[in-house]
């Protein structure tokens, strides 16, 4: 782990954003340098948004940490990762569901599929059948692998896609942007979905819906 990675992470340590022994933990072992891309290398270490192709962007850092914060992910888990593009979020969540668990980053844009999938696989966690890497609209979550224990959206939705109702397990937690606002959802049973947790303020893209 670099020096720039430790003192990012302390910063988010100290600003309250990184919490859990588990979250900290995997962002010590999944640098953020290694996700963006080669010209903005030198601003890996910056709390800020940066643009990685195709008008999509590597998440800020804060709030990455806030969003796995709230998606309380568990080892042994089955997590969908929406939105994958440079790989980040998925490698984040690796480390977190462990040798046990699963993760399925899903990305719509081919190019940044292929530049996920050589940022993760560089880890190990490919080949050690931690992660799957698919070419997909994630609007449609992927049913072939449903239910997920979990589900983590990187964009921005209008309202819940119903892909995501039905495919996350009863007990299961989902986070994503709705609107301005990043969500808790909670899947309590068969029918009720609720929004458990709101923070408004945030900003990102828009989940893609067609490909």
């Amino acid at each position: 782990m670099s020096i720039s990675n430790e003192k990012l992470i302390e910063g988010l340590i100290k600003d309250g954003f990184l919490k859990s022994p588990k979250v900290i933990q995997a962002f010590r072992n999944v640098d953020r340098y290694n996700f963006v891309i080669p010209y903005l290398k030198n601003e890996a270490y910056q709390n800020t948004s940066l643009a990685i192709g195709f008008g999509q962007t590597i998440s800020q850092p804060l709030t990455v940490a806030f969003m796995l914060e709230l998606l309380d992910v568990c080892e042994g888990q089955k997590v969908l990762d929406v939105g994958s593009g440079s790989g980040w979020t998925t490698a984040l969540l690796a480390e977190m569901v462990k040798n046990k668990g699963k993760v399925y980053g899903i990305e719509i844009i081919p190019e940044l599929y292929e530049f996920g999938k050589i940022n993760v696989a560089k880890l190990g966690y490919i080949q050690k059948d931690i992660v799957e890497m698919i070419c997909d609209n994630g609007y449609y979550g992927l049913k072939k692998f449903a239910p997920f224990d979990r589900i983590l959206c990187s964009a921005e939705v209008k309202e819940i896609p119903e892909s995501f109702k039905e495919q996350l397990k009863v007990g299961g937690k989902m986070v994503l942007p709705i609107k301005n606002s990043l969500c808790l959802v909670e899947k309590k049973d068969k029918d009720n979905i609720e929004i458990t947790e709101e923070y408004p303020g945030f900003i990102f893209v828009p989940l893609v819906e067609t490909k």
